[in-house]
């Protein structure tokens, strides 16, 4: 039999003060999640779409990498752990982002990691299961597009394109 992962469950002050079965979480707990901002020295931004069977935001562009912090991991070996699996990224070095709370249907703090890589997308190898697909935006462009069609992209994405130009 096959255990389900236990996702890490925090207070306030990102103090884990136990774990949950994926799918169980209560309205209120706040879980932990590690995400992967991915930049080129052209400057573009990566975003993954999220599969169309994803639970969460299914369809929606956002950060290239994401996943939830599990029993028994910190947010730096699941970043490693998502990035090789969801883009094939081994024996990568991070750049320690900034760590942000989201408070709105769902509850996280989200511990950012930064990558700036020359790698084009053939470089890139998808699970498919997971992301629908990749691609390059420009600042500019990316701005626009969540201006447009807010509905193609995670609820804050504009909040985290803000977020990363600032540095």
């Amino acid at each position: 039999m096959i255990e389900t992962p236990k996702i890490i469950i925090v207070d306030n002050n990102d103090k884990i003060i136990g774990s949950k079965a994926r799918g169980t979480l209560d309205k209120d707990d706040i879980y932990r999640v590690s995400a992967l901002w991915i930049t080129n020295f052209k400057n573009n931004i990566l975003l993954a779409k999220r599969h169309h069977t994803k639970t969460h935001n299914p369809n929606k562009w956002g950060p290239a990498v994401a996943g939830t912090v599990e029993e028994h991991e910190t947010y730096e070996n699941n970043i490693v752990k998502e990035a090789e699996e969801e883009l094939n990224l081994k024996d990568t070095k991070f750049e320690l982002g900034p760590k942000t709370r989201t408070d709105d249907i769902y509850h996280h703090f989200t511990q950012w990691y930064i990558l700036k890589t020359n790698k084009d997308l053939a470089d890139f190898k998808i699970q498919t299961n997971e992301v629908e697909e990749i691609r390059w935006f420009s600042a500019q462009e990316l701005e626009k597009q969540i201006q447009e069609h807010p509905e193609e992209f995670l609820p804050r994405m504009e909040n985290y394109l803000k977020l990363f130009s600032s540095n």
